[in-house]
């Protein structure tokens, strides 16, 4: 079964970038994700819907972590906020590294 990996930022914007930059890394690698990027205010809907195995949120909505964390928890769902650096230069290949972490 595919891996949902959900992106969450302000707007949904720059995440939608990113999420193409991880589908090219995943596909360069052989893998295959399901990964979509939606607004903050879009995450708790989507959590209870559509169940992503994990949740990385972009830099500019860090401090929306603990709030949005608390959601993902009641399902088991690991959330973490994706690095600035990573999130800055569009680095897909290790954004897919953080996600596949935390699927475990």
């Amino acid at each position: 079964m595919t891996k949902k990996i959900l992106l969450s930022c302000a707007g949904g914007f720059s995440t939608s970038l990113l999420v193409n930059k991880m589908k090219e890394a995943a596909k360069a690698e052989g893998k295959e994700y399901e990964i979509k990027a939606v607004t903050a205010a879009q995450v708790e809907d989507i959590i209870e819907k559509d169940a992503p195995d994990c949740i990385l949120i972009g830099p500019q909505i860090k401090y929306m972590e603990d709030q949005l964390k608390a959601d993902a928890n009641k399902h088991d769902i690991p959330l973490e906020a994706i690095g600035m650096q990573d999130y800055g230069t569009m680095n897909g290949k290790n954004v897919i590294s953080q996600a596949e972490r935390l699927l475990g």
